[in-house]
């Protein structure tokens, strides 16, 4: 994975009844299946704790959510949520 990566910072859909982020990029709604925590498998270099990846077709594109997620009352609730 090259660090030069380009990647987005998502954003936070106001007046959602559920926490919703949206892409950087696009301004597409982030799939909850497609939010994941920088580790493991799915770790990118880049200096970001949870990962969006866009699922717009035209966009495709890798968003840093952690500022996104410090605005969410409970950023747990994110991840437990069924998309």
């Amino acid at each position: 994975m090259s660090t030069n990566e380009q990647f987005y910072i998502a954003q936070v859909a106001e007046g959602s009844a559920v926490p919703t982020l949206l892409c950087g990029h696009c301004r597409s709604i982030l799939s909850r299946a497609r939010i994941f925590r920088n580790e493991g498998e799915n770790e990118r270099e880049i200096e970001c704790n949870t990962i969006g990846l866009c699922s717009a077709d035209d966009c495709g594109a890798v968003n840093c959510c952690d500022a996104a997620m410090a605005r969410i009352d409970n950023p747990e609730q994110l991840f437990g949520i069924a998309s």
